[in-house]
């Protein structure tokens, strides 16, 4: 679960993501001027397309689309709004770019990406939603996270108490509460934002922990019989502690394989859903809690028990989509075989290095057989969100390129970028450069889809420099050099080049926020060892020309490819294809 300390505690004012620009060094050469927005954050087989620029340029400029590499529709920009029929092949990413003005200087104006899939699940973007005030942003909020292509929210401590999410009844819901926090929550508020949210095709989650009470629940319902105890004679519940004030309680831990448990919580749920329209159930947990006891004093074993809860939630509300968070791993090979959507991991010490990352993600492919995709909280800066300032935007975007690398997604976006585990600290504002280059990346993360997270084998690449001031090395990375990721499908070979130039850490929190840029390489000439009968490698970057797709030329013979990229920032990707 998200462990709520107190250091993280404050006055925290809403900030709404822009689409501000702000050219940062090595950031290569973006226009500030246009920018491409659509009706929504992704789409059914069969919806069509609107777009909307921010202004029309003119004449000479071109739309065009593509699926990877492969051009499948262009035409004249004509105006500043127009729609577009996608194929109607499901789970499908397209890349869209601007081009112009017609000539030699016409480059890359902007671009944008369109995910055409039934479920959600497949490729998960998550975000979340955690400031529930009268006067919050909705539209505007909502509007920004679309712009992202985020099409799931979570909805944190939205809800009243643990045991009793619903405030009110379900004839007579309550028009606002107090979370446990002792923040005010409106009825309004919360339907507002799953209205808007639902409009842009985004799925809305309520979140709620598997085995969470508060002071208040044994004169509500649950008696204490149904706690877990750190001793054997139930004298010491199993308690969550939290400062007070602020917080109202702290929470103690319930039996999560009571039958008597999960229907009280799936009878609560039902409440939930007669008047909040969610989508689903994001599960928490509060990790491994060490050696536990049920009241009669027979011990327990959470773990064990996150399959039976999970079943549960889905056998009365079949409808519902869950996701469940197994902190720091806790639980996923027994989560990963249930009915969940995705798998969740929230990353915690002593997993600090890059490589746990990527290891986390390939675990979890590995644990459910390839059929479901990681979606990792993992909070940036972590010791600097401990009071006001800015987001390093050479740690989020390194961690955002290593996580999407590996075929995962990353929850941070919502009214403000993640920092801390309690979802509605806002003491880092993201300066104006990261939220426009975080843009591209999310393009990248969907246009890139089927090639970054649905399907393939990851294997062993070699590739070398032959400029012996630059080293290329197989993952995992090596500080200061750059790391090479294959992934193999039957027709192509994927390969990621990661730049950990200039850094001495790998360690991708960057709590301090004081990571460095890595050194942009120009004309980088690389070597593949391949025995593929390779006809032709192109390349794509987020760092480069808004992700559009280029072909370049290569040399092939006697098992090698020599390509020269034009530049290396973070992250470029190779694709060799047979």
């Amino acid at each position: 679960m998200n462990k709520i300390r107190p250091m993280i505690l404050g006055f925290m004012v809403i900030q709404l993501l822009s689409s501000g620009c702000e050219k940062e060094p090595g950031f290569d050469g973006y226009p500030d001027q246009l920018t491409l927005e659509t009706d929504k954050a992704t789409y059914l087989p069969g919806e069509s397309v609107r777009f909307t620029l921010n202004e029309f340029p003119g004449s000479g400029y071109t739309i065009r689309y593509f699926h990877l590499d492969s051009l499948i529709h262009s035409h004249p920009l004509s105006g500043s709004s127009w729609t577009w029929m996608p194929p109607t092949e499901d789970f499908k990413g397209y890349l869209i770019t601007l081009s112009g003005p017609e000539g030699p200087a016409s480059t890359v104006q902007t671009s944008i990406a369109i995910d055409v899939s039934s479920d959600w699940t497949r490729f998960p973007r998550y975000g979340f939603i955690s400031h529930f005030g009268e006067s919050a942003p909705v539209t505007e909020v909502i509007r920004s996270l679309t712009r992202y292509r985020i099409n799931g929210l979570q909805f944190y401590d939205w809800h009243f108490r643990h045991h009793l999410p619903l405030a009110g009844t379900r004839s007579e819901p309550a028009a606002s509460w107090k979370d446990i926090i002792n923040r005010t929550n409106h009825r309004s508020t919360v339907s507002r934002y799953i209205t808007e949210a639902h409009n842009r095709n985004m799925k809305a989650l309520s979140y709620n922990l598997a085995y969470g009470a508060t002071s208040t629940a044994q004169s509500e319902g649950v008696p204490a019989t149904w706690f877990l105890y750190k001793d054997k004679s139930h004298a010491q519940p199993d308690l969550h502690v939290l400062p007070k004030p602020p917080f109202l309680s702290d929470i103690y831990v319930v039996h999560p394989g009571l039958t008597e448990w999960t229907t009280w919580l799936a009878q609560r749920n039902d409440d939930v859903y007669a008047v909040y329209p969610f989508d689903g159930f994001h599960i928490d947990q509060l990790g491994d809690r060490g050696t536990l006891y049920d009241y009669d004093g027979k011990t327990v074993a959470l773990t064990g028990l996150f399959p039976g809860f999970i079943a549960a939630m889905k056998s009365a509300h079949s409808e519902k989509d869950l996701v469940f968070n197994a902190v720091n791993q806790y639980g996923q090979s027994q989560i990963a075989s249930t009915d969940v959507g995705f798998l969740y991991t929230e990353v915690w010490s002593p997993n600090n290095g890059y490589a746990d990352l990527a290891r986390m993600i390939t675990t979890n492919e590995q644990y459910s057989g390839g059929k479901k995709r990681t979606v990792l909280a993992a909070y940036l800066n972590y010791d600097k969100a401990s009071s006001p300032g800015e987001f390093n935007t050479p740690g989020v975007l390194m961690a955002n390129a290593v996580i999407f690398a590996f075929g995962g997604s990353h929850i941070e976006l919502g009214e403000h970028m993640l920092g801390k585990e309690y979802f509605p600290n806002n003491n880092l504002k993201m300066p104006a450069g990261l939220t426009y280059r975080l843009t591209t990346f999310y393009d990248f993360l969907t246009g890139y889809q089927n090639i970054l997270r649905d399907g393939g084998s990851l294997n062993a690449v070699t590739v070398t420099a032959p400029d012996q001031a630059v080293t290329i090395n197989q993952w995992p990375p090596v500080a200061g050099k750059i790391s090479a990721i294959g992934r193999r499908f039957s027709n192509r070979q994927v390969i990621h080049l990661l730049n950990f130039s200039n850094n001495a850490s790998l360690d991708w929190r960057d709590t301090n926020a004081n990571r460095y840029p890595p050194m942009k390489l120009v004309n980088l000439k690389v070597v593949i060892q391949t025995g593929d009968p390779v006809k032709k490698v192109w390349a794509a970057s987020p760092d480069h020309r808004f992700g559009d797709p280029f072909l370049l030329d290569a040399q092939m013979e006697s098992g090698r490819v020599t390509v020269t990229l034009p530049t290396l920032d973070y992250w470029t990707m190779l694709v060799l294809e047979w």
